[in-house]
């Protein structure tokens, strides 16, 4: 069994903990009273650049001299860019399909990361939840899973 494939059970498992723990983020809607349309222009256009200047200042990173880990280090901010965009458009975006595009990017660029991380044995990236999730902490949402037992 090669290193990678000996990953993959790994992350699958990974994944659905991070899925059935609640932490990928529900759809977000606009703020209640706010109208979405041409007057959430300029806060998306906010929400947006806040995401791509965080990005590219956290993929600067220093050469370690090991090229894994600098792939990683830069890789993982582009990824929660992406995440962050896509979360800023479900703010006020009002196209179902590219709603639906923006839910997909969440969740596809969160899997990666974790992908990233365990193919170095890095821990994983902590949870945040979305606005209208519960507070609950992912260990206790994940504590009980890896013992058996339900919630």
């Amino acid at each position: 069994m090669s290193a990678v494939s000996g990953l993959r059970p790994m992350f699958l498992t990974s994944v659905a903990a991070l899925l059935a723990g609640g932490i990928c983020p529900a759809p977000v809607s606009a703020p209640e009273g706010q109208v979405q349309g041409a007057t959430s222009e300029p806060s998306f256009i906010a929400g947006n650049d806040a995401a791509m200047n965080k990005m590219m200042k956290d993929m600067r990173v220093e050469p370690s001299g090991d090229v894994d880990r600098d792939f990683v280090a830069m890789m993982a901010p582009h990824h929660q860019g992406a995440i962050d965009m896509a979360q800023a458009f479900l703010r006020y975006g009002r196209n179902e399909q590219l709603r639906r595009l923006a839910q997909e990017i969440i969740v596809t660029q969160q899997q990666e990361i974790v992908a990233m991380r365990l193919a170095l044995a890095e821990p994983l990236p902590s949870s945040v939840l979305a606005p209208d999730q519960p507070t609950r902490s992912l260990e206790l949402m994940l504590a009980p899973a890896a013992h058996g037992h339900e919630p």
